[in-house]
């Protein structure tokens, strides 16, 4: 169980979450470094949903993937996802039941051709090797 913020204690599955976000904004890009640091250091206080997650022990930030856009897409990327999902999760500001999915399998495959379905030109960071333990 993690403390997610007002969401309260969530039971999360063993395997792959997916975080859908925007970098829309003031910030920019600079939000998903905040988030990598996070991942991290785990050295701040959690500010957004995922944030509970990065600086939980449980969680590991296996690769952030990123696209330029001036468009709000990631309302568009959660339901091309869709599947398995955490209700309430990263969406507050908009109508979506969920901004986090959940995959058994690494999705990254998955994950690429859903950007490339938008005409997005996906860019993939990696944080750490997917082949560590409780992963694959």
């Amino acid at each position: 169980m993690v403390q997610v913020g007002a969401l309260g204690e969530l039971a999360f599955q063993a395997g792959w979450h997916i975080y859908i976000g925007s970098a829309l904004g003031s910030g920019g890009l600079c939000r998903l470094e905040r988030h990598i640091s996070l991942a991290r250091l785990r050295n701040k206080r959690p500010k957004w949903h995922v944030d509970y997650l990065l600086t939980n022990p449980e969680f590991t930030l296996v690769y952030a993937i990123s696209a330029g856009t001036k468009n709000r897409l990631e309302c568009h990327l959660a339901h091309a996802l869709g599947g398995n999902s955490v209700p309430g999760f990263g969406c507050s500001d908009c109508r979506c039941t969920s901004h986090l999915v959940y995959r058994y399998c690494d999705p990254e495959e998955e994950i690429l051709a859903t950007f490339r379905s938008l005409q997005l030109v996906p860019v993939t960071k990696t944080i750490m090797s997917p082949r560590v333990e409780g992963y694959i």
